[in-house]
């Protein structure tokens, strides 16, 4: 059993920055593609951003540009830096560890873009 833990959720205005971190149990973090998902009230749990073991990253289109997933193996973390938010980006963020068939899933921390 793999535990995750989000931190970093908060409440910034439009243009800001904020940095959720996911720190995870366990000795085989560095084999495990890691990622982010967002769910906004009413809609769909998406994927924001994902990190293979060997470094390769992927983001949705919305935060292309603005969002850099990033891990440190030796701290059992992976990092979303979010910058230039949007009050559409709100939403509780989630943390997610894959291998294979494997996934395990943080709590979550929100994030609340407004002015």
């Amino acid at each position: 059993q793999v535990q995750l833990v989000e931190s970093g959720g908060g409440l910034v205005q439009p243009g800001g920055s904020l940095r959720l971190s996911c720190a995870a149990s366990g000795s085989s973090f560095s084999i495990y593609t890691m990622g982010w998902y967002r769910q906004a009230s009413g809609k769909q749990r998406e994927l924001v951003a994902a990190i293979t073991s060997g470094g390769i990253t992927d983001y949705a289109d919305s935060v292309q540009g603005r969002f850099s997933i990033s891990r440190v193996n030796a701290k059992n973390t992976v990092y979303l830096q979010m910058n230039s938010l949007k009050p559409e980006d709100t939403a509780v963020y989630y943390c997610n560890a894959e291998l294979n068939t494997w996934r395990w899933w943080g709590q979550g921390t929100q994030v609340t873009v407004s002015s």
